[in-house]
């Protein structure tokens, strides 16, 4: 079966970002968070992770700051929350030699619905975990989708800008925020 969306790996990789899984838009498009609202690329150039705001078609150019992209589940849907736990567990391997393959310091997780099922445990907190994936260290950041109104754009940057400080060059470093992280998933 053909991927959704493409895998965005290469060598020297500081972070993985994994999506739960490609929405309608970018499935169709081929590109990563390319739905009209997704706020991805506006959140990962403000908290410091590119120099410049790309846009999903530039997604290859994540390489360069030593950033990948990859999903949980290869299924298109609308929103989220159509994918059922069961889909996450039955991906859990296969992402999880994914990971291990692309060997990135840390994996992101963007949202708890895939991590949470993998472990089997919901009682999760957003921010580093103390378990590693696929033999990496573990972020759990919100979903940047449009879809996701617990988190507003400043709680999104905030939440991405601390996952920055911890894995990437200070240069590329976004400026100290003090915007606090809380919401549900």
């Amino acid at each position: 079966m053909t991927k959704a969306l493409p895998d965005i790996v290469g060598p020297d990789l500081n972070l993985l970002f994994c999506g739960l899984n490609p929405g309608l838009t970018a499935a169709a498009t081929g590109r990563h968070f390319a739905g009209r609202g997704n706020r991805f690329w506006k959140v990962l150039h403000l908290s410091g992770f590119t120099p410049r705001l790309l846009t999903p078609e530039q997604d290859l150019e994540l390489l360069k700051y030593g950033l990948g992209l990859t999903c949980v589940v290869d299924r298109p849907t609308a929103e989220a929350r159509e994918v059922r736990d069961e889909e996450f567990v039955r991906a859990a391997q296969d992402v999880e030699l994914r990971v291990r393959a692309a060997n990135p310091r840390y994996v992101a997780f963007l949202g708890k619905q895939a991590y949470a099922a993998i472990l089997g445990n919901t009682a999760i907190e957003w921010g580093e975990q103390s378990r590693t994936f696929g033999g990496c260290k573990v972020w759990l950041l919100p979903n940047p989708s449009g879809r996701n109104r617990a988190f507003s754009t400043s709680e999104l940057v905030s939440a991405y800008a601390a996952l920055c400080r911890a894995c990437l060059r200070p240069n590329l470093l976004a400026p100290e925020l003090s915007i606090g992280l809380s919401g549900p998933d």
